[in-house]
């Protein structure tokens, strides 16, 4: 891996036209490092340069939303640490979603719970990792804290062949980025009629209507992803989620306005309502389910 550090956010984002309604968060989101606190994994596929909290915390303000949920991105591998400690120091108002070895304890993962985790991660983009195990990650996900979920990152060229192996997971799923579907398609294109097969399949499967800088290679303002995504979050609105995917992993030729993605909020959840299931009452329900009354 070469030593050249990767700058993949934009140093001075705009201020968003769209306000989000108070509560708002931003349900999808990276730490990188400090490197030389939480040194990067030795498999990691890219070094980015330092995005630690307070950069982070700094960008939740300015772009108005009140929390996050913090990704562990798969540069540090296995090791939660820096996504952790920025859970740590956000004054209560970040949680988390790791990446485990399947072998982990039961102690090991209590102190996750403790430390603000609630939920783990299987990422299946072979550029990202070497490996991913399928067994071993339903046998890990059997073993999960109570009110716990599993986030999924996959491609939309492996959806049917991953479906033996959701069906077994027996905790609430949530895709990132809609299992990244080719929205060119149309609304009505193959790749969403097979996500929205999925989401029918089970009533506890969520998603996160994210990252039109990654799946609409026509770039800003992303039209074909507007298109295509406002009428799953209007047909699939309690079970929807967005963040910004800050700082952007891998965008490094493509940097993305955060700004601009907060802008693309109305026009996939074009009323108030809406809104505030997509930004405060579903990622509350996953995320700080003790608010709403349904767990701890």
């Amino acid at each position: 891996m070469s030593e050249d550090r990767i700058l993949s956010w934009h140093s001075a984002p705009s201020k968003p036209r769209f306000t989000p309604p108070p509560g708002a968060i931003d349900a999808h989101c990276h730490v990188f490092g400090p490197m030389a606190q939480f040194p990067f994994s030795a498999k990691a596929k890219y070094l980015p340069q330092d995005a630690g909290p307070d950069k982070l915390f700094a960008l939740r303000d300015h772009l108005g939303f009140a929390r996050n949920v913090i990704v562990q991105a798969s540069c540090h591998g296995t090791d939660n640490a820096a996504t952790l400690h920025a859970i740590a120091v956000s004054e209560g108002k970040a949680r988390g979603v790791a990446v485990v070895d399947p072998a982990i304890s039961e102690e090991e993962l209590h102190k996750l719970h403790e430390g603000g985790m609630r939920g783990i991660r299987f990422n299946f983009l072979k550029r990202l990792v070497d490996d991913a195990p399928k067994d071993k990650f339903i046998e890990v996900a059997r073993r999960l804290p109570a009110g716990w979920h599993v986030v999924i990152y996959f491609e939309a060229d492996i959806l049917e062949e991953l479906r033996p192996f959701m069906d077994a997971i027996p905790v609430p799923l949530v895709i990132d980025h809609m299992g990244r579907p080719d929205v060119s398609q149309g609304p009505d294109g193959a790749d969403m009629k097979a996500f929205r097969k999925l989401l029918d399949s089970r009533d506890d499967i969520w998603f996160k209507a994210t990252c039109p800088d990654r799946l609409d290679p026509a770039g800003p303002p992303w039209d074909d992803f507007a298109r295509s995504v406002a009428p799953l979050v209007a047909d699939y609105s309690d079970r929807v989620i967005w963040g910004t995917d800050w700082p952007h992993p891998n965008m490094q030729d493509a940097i993305p306005d955060d700004g601009s993605l907060v802008d693309m909020i109305p026009r996939i959840a074009p009323t108030q309502e809406l809104q505030r299931k997509l930004l405060v009452t579903n990622p509350t329900l996953l995320y700080w389910p003790e608010e709403m009354g349904t767990g701890s």
